[in-house]
């Protein structure tokens, strides 16, 4: 069974619905319980980062994912749920990301004839040995909506990068732990090609 958490966070049904499709029996849930008794856990979500925190801990969530992955369970955050990963962001100044793997998450720079919100399809740069991406062609297109970006600290955690006003990275993966700043449940054949690679890992 594939655990999506629960905190609030939106995009949950969309993720759902992606992975019933592929056939994978999947549920929603903030139970500590069913999450650590999970074959895999998503991470979704959209919104604002501090918001995110705030839940994640109300709801006792930050030590059941940091337990979720030092047991190695697949694990993979989706757009907010990348961000939350990492140590700190520009949209919430002093609150702490769950800091799984180092960087932080930092505002696109202002730049003419570009929007921010980064929405829209951008093609990916994909590294060789990316698990998430097996079968995926180079430059396939996916599917963003963000203001903020990852800056990873460890390159060799980046899985695949894409260009918008300045050098993006678009997903990483270390381990079991996986994440993308793009919506796998909406970028067609390609995310869910990435979902099935998740859910047969």
């Amino acid at each position: 069974m594939i655990a999506i958490i629960d905190y609030d966070a939106g995009n949950l049904k969309s993720v759902e619905k992606a992975i019933q499709h592929l056939g994978a029996e999947c549920k929603i849930t903030r139970d500590a319980e069913e999450i650590l008794g999970a074959d895999k856990v998503i991470l979704p979500g959209v919104g604002a980062f501090g918001d995110a925190m705030e839940k994640l801990h109300q709801f006792g969530l930050v030590e059941v994912i940091r337990q979720v992955v030092l047991a190695n369970t697949p694990f993979l955050g989706i757009c907010m749920g990348l961000q939350l990963l990492f140590e700190s962001s520009d949209e919430a100044p002093g609150v702490e990301g769950l800091g799984i793997l180092p960087g932080k998450i930092v505002a696109f720079p202002k730049a003419e004839s570009y929007k921010i919100p980064h929405m829209g399809w951008n093609s990916l740069e994909i590294q060789e040995d990316a698990r998430l991406f097996l079968g995926i062609p180079q430059q396939s297109y996916v599917y963003f909506v963000h203001s903020y970006y990852l800056e990873a600290a460890d390159l060799s955690d980046v899985a695949a990068t894409t260009e918008y006003i300045t050098h993006v990275h678009a997903s990483v993966e270390r381990g079991n732990l996986f994440a993308c700043q793009f919506h796998p449940e909406k970028s067609g054949e390609v995310g869910l090609q990435i979902l099935k690679n998740f859910c047969t890992l």
